[in-house]
């Protein structure tokens, strides 16, 4: 019974939200790879950003945390995503490096561009 309920949860969250996406675009007659680009540089930003966001948190494994054992609480901001340990005197100071922020924002803005390059394609396809 468990399996059906997460093999549901995971058709509901990653299935049918990137096939309704693929078949809007095949209608809107978008090129495939941009499509496959839109899709892949989309669920990157989102798991990009929730591993940013959350990464200070102790959720399973509190030995696991940046902040664990520095008395420092574990704070999340969630745009732009990123995760802080606050210590004592007040200051805030990043678990996350840049090399893992360039991936956030790369795949961001990848997602953003994909339709605007479609919407261009379309254009000249029709012009």
């Amino acid at each position: 019974m468990k399996g059906l309920i997460v093999l549901s949860a995971v058709f509901v969250i990653f299935v049918m939200p990137t096939s309704l996406v693929w078949l809007l675009g095949l209608r809107a007659e978008i090129p495939n790879w941009m499509l496959s680009v839109f899709l892949l540089a989309g669920w990157l930003t989102v798991f990009a950003g929730w591993f940013l966001s959350q990464r200070a948190q102790p959720s399973l494994f509190p030995d696991t945390s940046p902040c664990h054992g520095i008395s420092a609480t574990p704070v999340s901001q969630y745009f732009p995503p990123d995760s802080f340990c606050r210590h004592a005197d007040g200051e805030l100071r990043t678990v996350n490096g840049p090399d893992s922020k360039f991936v956030f924002w790369t795949a961001a803005i990848t997602t953003l561009a994909m339709p605007i390059a479609a919407v261009v394609a379309r254009r000249r396809q029709h012009a």
